[in-house]
């Protein structure tokens, strides 16, 4: 007899052993399904939020273009502006460091190769500005859009299309 229980414990390991087998089989099985799951919804679910950011710019009349193209990239400036402005009491000092959003590479390719004119624009643009104003946040504002329209002239006429989106104070410094 002690050989049939033998046999009974052996045949009890090979069925734990398959049970133990076909559980991680399943396991598998279910992290692959929901892998999937969340990959194919997940690309759904973003061409929705696209698709709702689109008709959003739309309505608000200001379409950008999505993909390669509409990525927002940064241009930073290789050196600061520093220059000087007259106040009502005192000329002060002023050091701006600046950074350009551009839509695109080949915007970016674009600024990168005009930096000396952004850089001519930019100065110009900033020279022209009073202290008085400049200590406010609206002054800043109203230099910063100065700025970018003056900037987005300069390289219409020689790139021959509006190259920066926004001009970005990075560092602003008074004294």
């Amino acid at each position: 007899m002690a050989a049939d229980g033998d046999l009974k414990l052996g045949e009890g390991k090979r069925g734990l052993k398959k049970i133990i087998v076909l559980a991680v089989v399943g396991v598998v099985a279910l992290v692959l399904a929901v892998g999937a799951y969340f990959y194919f919804m997940g690309a759904n679910s973003q061409d929705a939020t696209t698709n709702v950011e689109n008709s959003v710019n739309n309505a608000e009349g200001g379409a950008r273009p999505s993909g390669p193209e509409g990525d927002a990239q940064y241009v930073a400036l290789p050196r600061p502006f520093i220059f000087n402005v007259p106040g009502a009491s005192r000329d002060r000092l002023v050091q701006i460091k600046v950074q350009l959003l551009v839509r695109g590479s080949n915007n970016k390719t674009l600024a990168m190769r005009h930096i000396p004119l952004i850089e001519a624009s930019l100065l110009t643009a900033f020279s022209s500005a009073n202290a008085d104003e400049l200590v406010t946040t609206t002054g800043k504002d109203a230099l910063k859009n100065k700025a970018l329209s003056d900037l987005q002239q300069a390289l219409l006429e020689v790139a021959g299309s509006v190259v920066v989106e926004e001009v970005l104070f990075t560092s602003f410094v008074m004294q």
